[in-house]
């Protein structure tokens, strides 16, 4: 599949005109802090002095990972299947979250090992019933990875907001994260492995292990470099969608929330293939997953909150919602020195 360039956000002229705007408010320079370099980010991504946040959405994609099979999980396969009925009854902490903020949720089966049959409220993408075991064969082929990446981006071409944040569910997937972390970035493994979803000490040290034998054994494809290579060895039908479905959300001018652990490893190829889609992305949060902080390193982001959370769904994406909100709301409706009557500071 191809995907056209990403539109670059820099506009010297916009650019000063947000910068105006945004020190001419009623308030010293700089005192918002972080709301201003969104605002200003926000501001450039939609091309305009009058940002704001319509329909926010958020996508969450599903799929499982053959490598559990080298018990690097502390949970069974079959979570994966039953959290997506959890989505799909409301009752998990995206739903919650979710509404709390008025964004949009839409579950997808980019791939989980189970038959859902025809349901409500269900996208069903699914290219396979799982991927394959990335610690003696490649993930995916080249066309389900290929596949998988164009569902993502369809979905995203059916959005009408111009928000959209990205969660995920899959037992494994922080496994098979940490493979294309170390695989793109070459922090070493120990680095990248973590504790996923509750794994002990020890569990910790076979999963490292794991991962450390799958490099070797697909060190080829690493060398080489190539993203979508590297995507396919070692990665989840749900993180291939979500790296065409970001590609796609930037080619739209999107604000993209970028969530946690697994959401940034597919971040970490789309930005390999087309880099300026890290103008777009507005990192939501730093995860307490080990490797997480190293990779907002790598990309030079800046989180929005520090929080503690690990939990994946997308959920550090809609909790910084409200921030965006206040963001573009400062923006538009803050008085201004001249409109307020407000003496400036003197020089």
């Amino acid at each position: 599949m191809t995907f056209s360039s990403i539109p670059f956000t820099h506009d010297v002229a916009l650019d000063r005109a947000l910068d105006a705007a945004i020190n001419n408010k009623t308030k010293p320079l700089g005192s918002l802090g972080m709301l201003e370099s969104l605002a200003k980010q926000i501001g450039l991504i939609q091309q305009t002095t009058q940002a704001s946040i319509n329909d926010p959405a958020l996508i969450v994609f599903a799929g499982d990972h053959g490598v559990v099979a080298e018990n690097i999980s502390a949970f069974p396969q079959s979570v994966t299947w039953q959290m997506m009925e959890n989505f799909l009854a409301g009752g998990a902490a995206i739903n919650v979250f979710a509404r709390q903020n008025k964004c949009a949720l839409h579950i997808v089966d980019a791939g989980v090992n189970h038959d859902f049959g025809p349901r409500d409220g269900l996208l069903d993408r699914k290219v396979a019933y799982g991927t394959r075991n990335f610690a003696q064969e490649p993930a995916m082929t080249a066309e389900q990875c290929a596949q998988a990446m164009q569902s993502g981006a369809d979905l995203v071409a059916g959005l009408t907001g111009n928000v959209v944040g990205f969660g995920e569910m899959g037992i494994g997937n922080t496994t098979a994260a940490a493979a294309i972390m170390h695989a793109i970035t070459k922090i070493p493994v120990a680095e990248c492995v973590g504790a996923g979803t509750g794994l002990a000490p020890s569990g910790v040290q076979h999963k490292q292990k794991v991962v450390e034998a799958a490099i070797a054994f697909h060190a080829p494809v690493i060398s080489v470099g190539e993203p979508l290579g590297i995507l396919a060895s070692f990665g989840g039908f749900e993180v291939a969608m979500i790296a065409g479905a970001m590609l796609a959300a930037a080619e739209r001018r999107m604000v993209i929330l970028i969530d946690g652990f697994i959401i940034t490893s597919a971040l970490l190829v789309a930005a390999r293939l087309q880099p300026a889609i890290l103008d777009y992305c507005v990192f939501a949060h730093c995860s307490d997953e080990h490797g997480h902080r190293q990779m907002l390193a790598y990309l030079k982001g800046r989180p929005v909150l520090q929080m503690g959370l690990r939990l994946g769904e997308g959920t550090g994406a809609v909790l910084a919602l409200p921030l965006l909100q206040a963001s573009v709301n400062f923006l538009r409706e803050m008085a201004t020195f001249d409109s307020a009557d407000v003496s400036k500071k003197s020089a």
